[in-house]
């Protein structure tokens, strides 16, 4: 199945890029309000799925047993910039279990944050664990290992209990059965679903006083309020999710590599899963903004949405030539 063109760069009226994709999103009740591609087809959602990952550390009561903060929550469920501040709260998050940056399993980094970069590189410093933009969520399966009394050594091998329980509560709240998966980039295995199976559990997430009870509820709940209280946290400055969240009330958005993006509106307890085919982060950004603009849950006015919305482009000398925006299937979203 080809999937249609959703974002494209246009200089004069000349189409000199074109970028594939698809987008699934579901309401309250489970079912598909909108689809665009093969929304079926098995995918990998890399770091857009990290509320899922934070799940059982929170619904365990790991997090509560910690007395986790929503900051730390949210950092839980990070792809973060790598900054002084970012690398700090998880050192911190580290030492009040007993443990250190020897204990993460995710690997260095060089952060993108360019003040830290560069501090590091006049201090004669090589980048570490803590500035990988996946520390918090590592930090929080050590939280959650140390709880169910597993080793916190290997907590990334697929085999183990942590991430059983993710894909568990995965599988569940997607409705779908996960039959692989593929080692993510900071080695922790990120598991295959459907972009409709990845929008369902965003929805439900999002309806979560409705859809789900008990400790599983409760950690849903807690988890988007964290995320939409410390946008900072989950990105860093100048980054889409944090701006996004910021101008959003109660949104949360998540990006991930190779052009994947969620986003719940508790509000409205949607769901939303999109994925480039080509795997480029700005155009995601782009459809992802353009969608919530459609569905009014952003104000495509304010100055944080507008920057995500489209992009000018242009030359050496300054001229604007041309702008990569949405098309039409994005910006026209009418939902079932």
């Amino acid at each position: 199945m080809t999937n249609p063109t959703i974002v494209t760069q246009i200089r004069a009226g000349y189409v000199e890029r074109a970028h594939f994709g698809r987008v699934a999103i579901v309401g309250p009740d489970g079912d598909l309000a909108f689809s665009l591609g093969d929304v079926a087809a098995p995918m990998l959602p890399r770091s857009s799925c990290k509320i899922l990952q934070a799940m059982p550390m929170v619904e365990s009561g790991a997090a509560a047993a910690q007395g986790l903060t929503l900051q730390q929550l949210a950092l839980s469920c990070a792809s973060h910039q790598g900054s002084h501040s970012h690398a700090s709260q998880a050192e911190a998050w580290l030492k009040d279990m007993g443990l250190s940056e020897s204990d993460l399993e995710c690997g260095p980094q060089p952060p993108n944050d360019e003040k830290t970069f560069e501090d590091l590189k006049i201090a004669g410093r090589a980048p570490g664990q803590l500035h990988n933009n996946c520390s918090g969520k590592h930090t929080g399966f050590l939280c959650q290992a140390r709880h169910i009394g597993a080793a916190t050594e290997g907590y990334i091998d697929p085999s183990h209990p942590v991430q059983q329980r993710v894909a568990e509560v995965t599988a569940d709240l997607a409705g779908e059965d996960l039959s692989s998966y593929a080692i993510d980039g900071c080695s922790a295995p990120n598991f295959g679903v459907s972009l409709t199976g990845l929008a369902r559990a965003m929805a439900r997430i999002a309806s979560a006083e409705t859809s789900m009870t008990g400790a599983r509820a409760d950690a849903a709940i807690t988890l988007r309020r964290a995320m939409a209280a410390h946008p900072f946290e989950v990105a860093g400055e100048g980054r889409a999710c944090t701006d996004l969240m910021r101008s959003g009330g109660g949104l949360v958005v998540k990006t991930g590599a190779e052009g994947a993006f969620t986003a719940i509106l508790p509000d409205r307890g949607i769901g939303i899963a999109l994925k480039i085919d080509d795997g480029e982060t700005r155009a995601a950004e782009i459809a992802m903004t353009s969608i919530l603009v459609a569905l009014g849950a952003l104000d495509p006015n304010d100055p944080r949405v507008l920057k995500w919305l489209r992009t000018p482009l242009n030359n050496r000398n300054g001229i604007t030539c041309g702008q990569t925006t949405a098309t039409d299937l994005l910006t026209s979203i009418t939902l079932n």
